[in-house]
């Protein structure tokens, strides 16, 4: 009797530490965070970004950083945030876009 007992307890906090953790997770934002980061590393190889751009996009990375932290932090990242972090990762793509399209290079 002990043995099942304890064994269902077990099953059940295993389950309910894999559900808070799922709720969480956040790939499609982690996935493009590496991927404009290494855009943003490209560009200053090549010279294409100046030393203002760099700054202002890896600045405009770590706010969105920041905020994902802090939407982890509350236990649960919401459809909504989610929607905010893609939104800002959207703005972020842009601006590196437009940055290493410019007429502007590195000195």
């Amino acid at each position: 009797m002990k043995k099942t007992l304890f064994g269902g307890l077990l099953v059940a906090m295993i389950a309910i530490t894999s559900m808070a953790h799922a709720q969480t997770r956040t790939p499609v934002v982690n996935h493009r965070e590496h991927r404009q980061e290494r855009r943003i590393n490209q560009g200053v190889r090549s010279g294409e970004l100046t030393h203002k751009e760099t700054h202002t996009l890896r600045g405009d990375e770590k706010s969105i950083r920041d905020q994902k932290l802090a939407d982890k932090a509350s236990g649960k990242v919401t459809p909504g945030e989610r929607k905010q972090l893609r939104h800002e990762e959207n703005k972020t793509s842009r601006a590196i876009y437009r940055d290493k399209h410019n007429d502007k290079v590195r000195n």
